[in-house]
């Protein structure tokens, strides 16, 4: 009965994840997973999910295809035809959406496989390390949570049978102290490749709510896939206009400013946070700049080229900027970055236009394997 289980279980786990994976980029699209969040996992409105079955009618009653009517009437109580909305109220039940838990590792997992993501190859493992114990023997002393019942019991049992004690009539086994064995371990050390994403994003007054939810969306599915990757992750925010400061998640999203933007402001920031707290020898990093694309003067873009070249490129797994569309953006710097950096594959860009266009920008990000 419990293998029946585990394979119906198995069956309908693998019916939900067809279902996600075929409205995925809805899901992405409408920001529908962010809100159903919980620790560990989210819940996800699938379509209704019908199980066949025969259901046995009264003897009395005619056949399949038999009966008034002709063919392409409708079936079942009513005139009116499903979600009209006219009529008085009816008696039949409707079809509701099917809620299911989903950890954020098989959210992850489907990501990947519906935009054919290649798993990461981290760097900065060597000075991070976890302590893991292993049993790797036994011996005579040790706790008694530690004691193999087994080793204990044939050691006793070879003491008796070699004194002479031991009776085939009444096998009865009482270790010593002499017999005790416990386990013994081991601490291993393991590398652990550990990441760091810095979100920035331009608050200015050009940057409005819809380009700031995009953002949002965005990131929750980054966050997903690089939390699937790395065993320990940071997660730091960093908002500008005319100037930058950092802030908590819930600050980074709903912050509006109506100052300038200097974007170098930023990359200063970013920079600093990154020799201060998170070395390239021991993270790995991910910067993540989100704008329209307006920045306060050439000048201040060129010292952003500085800053990418000399500090930001050098340190991190890979620089990505998502330039998101805003009627109140020129929409220059992207073209600067791919003036001065060309085809540099350490620097990656996207243009979101809206958000049908997410799906693509994550795939732009995550498809190096960096």
């Amino acid at each position: 009965m419990s293998l029946k289980i585990d394979q119906d279980h198995s069956r309908f786990r693998a019916i939900v994840r067809g279902k996600i994976r075929q409205n995925l980029r809805r899901y992405v699209s409408k920001g529908e997973l962010m809100g159903k969040q919980g620790k560990d996992v989210v819940s996800i409105p699938i379509p209704q999910i019908d199980i066949p079955k025969f259901r046995f009618a009264d003897k009395q009653q005619g056949g399949v295809g038999q009966g008034e009517g002709e063919v392409g009437d409708a079936l079942g109580q009513g005139e009116g035809q499903p979600g009209d909305g006219q009529g008085e109220a009816g008696s039949e039940s409707g079809e509701h959406a099917l809620e299911v838990e989903v950890t954020l590792d098989e959210l992850a997992d489907i990501l990947g496989e519906e935009l054919e993501l290649p798993n990461i190859e981290s760097k900065g493992k060597s000075t991070l390390r976890d302590q893991k114990d292993r049993y790797v023997g036994i011996r005579s002393v040790g706790p008694n949570s530690l004691r193999h019942f087994k080793r204990t019991f044939k050691t006793a049992l070879r003491r008796q049978i070699a004194l002479g004690m031991y009776d085939k009539k009444r096998p009865i086994i009482i270790p010593t102290k002499d017999d005790m064995r416990f386990r013994s371990w081991k601490t291993d050390e393991e590398p652990v490749a550990n990441a760091v994403i810095i979100y920035m994003m331009d608050v200015s007054g050009s940057m409005g709510d819809e380009q700031k939810e995009i953002v949002r969306i965005e990131s929750f599915w980054i966050d997903t896939w690089l939390r699937r990757q790395y065993e320990g992750i940071e997660t730091r925010f960093i908002i500008h206009d005319a100037v930058a400061r950092e802030v908590d998640r819930d600050t980074f999203f709903r912050t509006r400013e109506s100052g300038g933007t200097m974007i170098s402001s930023a990359y200063k920031l970013c920079a600093q946070m990154i020799e201060d707290e998170f070395p390239s020898s021991e993270w790995n990093i991910y910067p993540f700049h989100f704008s329209d694309g307006d920045n306060w003067s050439v000048d201040d873009t060129l010292q952003c080229v500085e800053i990418l070249k000399n500090q930001l490129l050098p340190a991190a797994n890979v620089f990505c900027y998502g330039q998101v569309e805003s009627p109140y953006g020129s929409g220059q710097f992207i073209k600067d970055l791919h003036e001065h950096f060309g085809d540099d594959d350490r620097i990656i860009t996207s243009e979101i236009r809206d958000r049908d266009a997410i799906i693509g920008s994550i795939k732009d990000f995550l498809s190096k394997g960096k």
